[in-house]
C-alpha cells in the first residue's frame, strides 16, 4: 500500500468566491498543512487567493483561471497547478450554479449550463486528477453533491440541480469502485442548506430560521461545517471510505 505524503497538494475548483464554501475550505485545509491549488472561473481571483493562503497559513499555493465545462481549460489549469505544487494527493470538486428555475420553465440553455458545469466539470476535473493519483498510488477525491438531489429539490434550486448533483452521486460510486484497487477514494459532501451566496444572496435571520425548520438542529450550515468534512474525507484516516455520501445538513435528510 502506497504511503500518504506528508509534503501533499489538494487541488480546489471554485474556491475563489469571498463568501463561499471553497474558499472557506481552502484555508481550513491550508491551516492543516495541505498545499492548496485553486481553480476558479476568475483567474485573477484564484492566484489571489492563493497568494493569501500561502501568506496566512505558510504553505505552497498556486491559482489557475479555467471553466470547468471545458475540458481543455481544465485539463490545462491542473497541469500547470501540479507541476507548481507538490504532489497532488486530493481534488475537491466545488464549482458549482444554482438554478431556481421550476422545471415547466427550463430552457435548452439552461438545462446545458447547470448540467455542463455540476457535472461535467466534476468529470473534467476528476478525469484530469485521477490521472496523477493512479500513478502514485494514492488520491483523494471529494465532491459537493446537495441534499437537493436526494430529497429531489425542496430547496432553493430546483430540476436541473438535483438532477447535476444527483448524477455526481451516481459518477463517485462508480469512480470510486473503479479506482479503489489503484489507491484512489473518492466520495461525495451532501450539504443542506449554507449560509453562502450561492442561496440567493446573503440570508436574512428569518430566511436562515425557515430554512434551519425543515431540519432538526436549530440553526443552518457554515461553510466551515462542510470544510471540516472534506478535511476528514481527504485525510490519511479516511483510507477505508470510499463510495458514500456524508450528509452534512443539519438532520434534513436521513437515510
Amino acid at each position: 500500500m502506497t504511503a500518504f505524503p506528508a509534503d501533499r497538494t489538494v487541488i480546489l475548483t471554485g474556491a475563489a468566491s469571498p463568501r463561499g464554501i471553497g474558499r472557506a475550505t481552502a484555508h481550513f485545509l491550508a491551516e492543516r498543512g495541505w498545499h492548496v491549488g485553486i481553480v476558479d472561473l476568475d483567474d485573477a481571483a484564484a492566484k489571489a487567493v492563493a497568494t493569501e493562503i500561502a501568506a496566512e497559513h505558510g504553505v505552497q499555493a498556486a491559482g489557475a483561471g479555467a471553466n470547468v465545462a471545458d475540458a481543455r481549460q481544465v485539463r490545462a489549469a491542473i497541469d500547470g497547478l501540479e507541476a507548481a505544487l507538490p504532489q497532488l494527493v486530493a481534488l475537491v470538486n466545488l464549482a458549482g450554479v444554482s438554478s431556481p428555475v421550476p422545471y415547466l420553465d427550463v430552457t435548452d440553455d439552461e438545462w446545458r449550463r447547470v448540467l455542463s458545469i455540476n457535472l461535467d466539470g466534476v468529470h473534467h476535473a476528476t478525469r484530469r486528477a485521477v490521472e496523477s493519483m493512479v500513478e502514485h498510488g494514492v488520491g483523494r477525491v471529494v465532491s459537493l453533491a446537495s441534499v437537493s438531489a436526494q430529497r429531489g429539490g425542496g430547496t432553493f434550486s430546483k430540476t436541473a440541480y438535483s438532477a447535476a448533483k444527483a448524477g455526481v452521486i451516481g459518477f463517485s460510486r462508480s469512480v470510486a469502485r473503479e479506482l479503489g484497487p489503484r489507491g484512489v477514494t473518492v466520495n461525495v459532501v451532501s450539504p443542506g442548506p449554507i449560509d453562502t451566496d450561492i442561496m440567493g444572496g446573503t440570508l436574512t435571520d428569518d430566511r436562515k430560521a425557515a430554512m434551519a425548520a425543515d431540519g432538526v438542529l436549530p440553526r443552518i450550515g457554515t461553510p466551515r461545517d462542510i470544510a471540516a468534512a472534506i478535511h476528514y474525507l481527504i485525510s490519511e484516516d479516511a483510507g477505508f471510505v470510499t463510495g458514500q455520501t456524508l450528509n452534512v445538513d443539519g438532520g434534513l435528510y436521513m437515510h
